[in-house]
C-alpha cells in the first residue's frame, strides 16, 4: 500500500502526464475535430443513424438471422456517406487517437505495475500477455 505521502507523489506526477498530453500539438487536432463534431447537428445525426442501423445488424446476426443484401447495401451506403463527410471522418479520426493514446498509456502502466520495472518495448508488443499468461 501507498502512505499518504507517496499517493499526493503518484498524483502529482499524473497531473504532469496529463499536462504533457495536453501540451501535444496533435491534442488540439483532436480537441477541435470532437468540438466541430459535437458543433454538427447533422454529422452527429448522421454517426448516431449510422451506429444504430449497425447494432440492429449485429443484433439480427447475433440472433442467427440471415442478412439480406439490401439491408448490408444501405448500411455500406450510410457508412460510406459518413465517411465523405470530413466533419464526421474528423471525429472518427479523433476517435481512433484518442484510444490509441489511452491503449498505449494504459498498456504502460500495466506492465509497470505488473512487471515491478519499467517496460522494455518488447514487454508491450501486441499479441503476448507476458510470461505465464498462456497465450503463447
Amino acid at each position: 500500500m501507498l502512505n499518504q505521502t507517496e499517493e499526493k507523489v503518484v498524483a502529482e506526477k499524473t497531473r504532469e502526464l496529463c499536462t504533457t498530453i495536453l501540451a501535444q500539438s496533435g491534442m488540439g487536432v483532436i480537441r477541435k475535430n470532437i468540438d466541430a463534431f459535437m458543433a454538427d447537428e447533422k454529422s452527429r445525426l448522421q454517426y448516431e443513424s449510422l451506429m444504430a442501423r449497425g447494432q440492429e445488424l449485429h443484433e439480427k446476426q447475433h440472433k442467427s438471422l440471415p442478412l439480406s443484401g439490401e439491408e448490408i447495401g444501405e448500411f455500406e451506403r450510410q457508412r460510406e456517406a459518413m465517411l465523405s463527410n470530413p466533419v464526421a471522418r474528423g471525429f472518427l479520426d479523433a476517435q481512433e487517437a484518442m484510444h490509441n493514446l489511452q491503449e498505449s498509456i494504459q498498456t504502460q502502466v500495466s506492465k509497470t505495475l505488473e512487471l515491478g520495472r519499467l517496460p522494455t518495448p518488447e514487454d508491450t508488443e501486441s499479441g503476448s500477455c507476458g510470461h505465464g499468461c498462456g497465450c503463447h
